[in-house]
């Protein structure tokens, strides 16, 4: 009866499925930190494989949000402030804070928001496998969440003590920050990170450990500490994280969507719901990289004819696009939410 209901744990785990989950935990961190040192030992792969991140990924992980904005009636319906007014506030932000500020300051704003960014998504992926089963483990709250949010935090305050002067080729000024502060911050993240590895295997004893979250925790500390400490160069390391990321996005919106019509087609959301049907991911994957290359290949054109108060277009439009995303995940995303328990079946 025991191991019939061990099993019965461990089948709930996955958030679909071992294959699925496994690609998703695994497969996608060791394909960024591997793209990352690829490109470390060889500089001159940098815009082939920041071309590739971005077209497959990067963009389509930003227009991929839309699918929860707007690809519904419903959904179009409760987002329309998020759709049609926060753009004007943010890129009013922006154009307003590089002209009176500098073009500087929105590289700043990004390398710190992105990073804040990362660590938030990465925690609500967390937060969804370790309430997939309901698992309960005999260890401090207050130490997973420091070990959780400690590294990524050492990993910034070493890019700040490092202080380099441009960050993806653009200005960059960061928070002055004393290298002592870099050494506590990094004995404190290992310190701690031994303490919640030691309480993992204390529950691993004890055969209360299903084991996938703690899988996950760790593959979020090898991305974080690979991406802002081993690798020396700050566009390299973020590239390594951003491909990291983006990846997981892109397959937990399909994921989420394939969730909320298992039933099958709803008549209020035929678009959506047919192209999210398991049968149907290839054309929902060939559907959003369409959009977003017809989205992002006008942007680009955009950029030939404005040029607004001597701010480069660019700038305006991928920061502006880059930091409504940051906001608009914050809002759609908040896994206390009951309907988004009961899409991921989380308790």
């Amino acid at each position: 009866m025991e191991i019939a209901l061990r099993e019965n744990t461990y089948a709930r785990a996955w958030i679909r499925s071992p294959s699925f989950d496994l690609v998703f935990i695994v497969g996608i961190a060791v394909m960024a930190i591997l793209s990352g040192l690829i490109v470390v030992s060889k500089p001159s792969l940098f815009g082939l494989v920041l071309f590739m991140d971005l077209w497959l990924l990067g963009y389509h992980h930003v227009i991929s949000t839309y699918t929860r904005l707007c690809f519904d009636k419903e959904s179009f319906q409760q987002n329309r402030f998020l759709l049609f007014g926060l753009p004007v506030i943010v890129l009013s932000g922006v154009v307003l804070v590089s002209v009176t500020v500098g073009v500087w300051a929105i590289t700043s704003i990004y390398l710190y928001w992105q990073w804040f960014h990362y660590t938030r998504q990465s925690w609500g992926v967390s937060q969804t496998y370790r309430h997939k089963t309901g698992e309960k483990t005999d260890e401090n709250e207050n130490i997973l969440k420091a070990a959780f949010y400690l590294l990524p935090l050492w990993g910034i305050l070493y890019r700040s003590w490092q202080a380099p002067d441009s960050f993806i080729g653009v200005e960059l000024v960061v928070i002055p920050t004393p290298g002592w502060l870099v050494d506590f911050a990094g004995a404190l993240a290992l310190g701690v990170a031994l303490a919640w590895c030691y309480q993992r295997f204390r529950s691993h004893m004890q055969g209360k450990l299903v084991g996938v979250h703690t899988l996950y925790m760790l593959s979020h500390f090898a991305i974080f500490f690979v991406g802002y400490y081993m690798i020396e160069d700050i566009t390299y390391g973020w590239l390594t994280i951003n491909i990291w990321h983006n990846a997981q996005y892109v397959l937990f919106v399909w994921l989420f969507n394939n969730k909320r019509f298992k039933d099958g087609i709803e008549p209020k959301a035929r678009f959506l719901s047919r192209i999210s049907q398991s049968k149907n991911r290839l054309l929902y994957m060939v559907i959003c990289l369409s959009i977003t290359t017809i989205a992002y290949l006008s942007f680009s054109k955009l950029e030939g004819l404005i040029f607004m108060f001597g701010v480069p277009a660019a700038i305006l439009i991928y920061q502006t696009l880059n930091f409504h995303h940051y906001i608009v995940d914050s809002v759609i995303w908040k896994m206390r939410k009951p309907a988004m328990k009961k899409t991921l079946g989380l308790k």
